[in-house]
């Protein structure tokens, strides 16, 4: 089994480091950028497109609302045309810095509130989405399971590489529960690598409210942010490797 091991990083600002951005690059296979809207800013752009390009792993734009004082995790209220505008800039800084480096972008997610607002909004899905092909249309678009995405996505003639989000609850219908409910992050180690096993032997995982639905994933993401990531990706990374698979960037996965 092949499988992308990517990571949410550059999610610092100024003398603000958040994360162990360079270790956990040592693991995983593909990153999703902050753009600079809910973290990153320029000379954190250009450290983690540059560490990227030396590990030899895909470089993603991870675009989200812009708040940096919440991190890009509050719902706000912005009409469809600015969102699509703040998509083609987000991406243009980034593939700006990868340019100047030597690098490329090979995908892009969204972030936080917007990411869980676009993947339950078929109607923005498709707007966005369209903004994202008009930037770049060879561009991969990484999401957690969602109807809406892969609606859009197919509409505008996309590759998309649906993400299995191992340190997040799930809602029956595939789609990431509020972070406000307990346990909506999933944090101990041993948790999170029996939710990965889960998925890898049966596609599945068990959901907030105990059912078990299936993930058709080819991608497993972890939060950068969060306090215990390095642990989390070693753990996720030996799962994987012990049953038998191989981790590859996402590029090499969607055709």
């Amino acid at each position: 089994m092949k499988i992308d091991l990517n990571a949410d990083l550059g999610e610092g600002f100024g003398a603000w480091t958040m994360g162990e951005d360079e270790a956990l690059m040592s693991i995983i296979s593909s990153a999703n950028v902050a753009c600079g809207f809910h973290a990153g800013d320029p000379l954190i752009m250009d450290r983690t497109t540059r560490l990227a390009l030396a590990k030899g792993i895909d470089l993603g734009g991870h675009v989200g609302y812009p708040d940096l004082l919440g991190f890009g995790r509050r719902p706000m209220q912005i009409d469809t045309y600015e969102l699509q505008t703040y998509v083609v800039y987000q991406l243009g800084a980034l593939a700006g810095m990868a340019q100047v480096a030597g690098h490329r972008l090979t995908h892009m997610s969204f972030h936080g509130a917007l990411g869980n607002r676009v993947a339950a909004d078929a109607e923005l899905a498709m707007a966005l989405l369209g903004a994202v092909k008009a930037f770049d249309p060879a561009l991969i678009v990484s999401s957690s399971t969602s109807v809406a995405m892969e609606r859009a996505a197919e509409h505008h003639g996309l590759r998309i590489a649906s993400t299995f989000l191992a340190d997040r609850a799930y809602d029956k219908h595939g789609l990431l529960v509020p972070r406000a409910l307990p346990d909506s992050v999933i944090k101990a180690p041993e948790r999170v690598r029996e939710r990965v096993r889960q998925f890898l032997d049966h596609g599945t995982v068990t959901c907030y409210s105990g059912e078990v639905i299936p993930v058709p994933a080819c991608s497993i993401l972890l939060h950068g942010d969060n306090a215990n990531a390095l642990e989390l990706a070693r753990s996720i990374r030996a799962e994987i490797e012990q049953g038998g698979g191989q981790i590859v960037p996402i590029s090499r996965l969607v055709g």
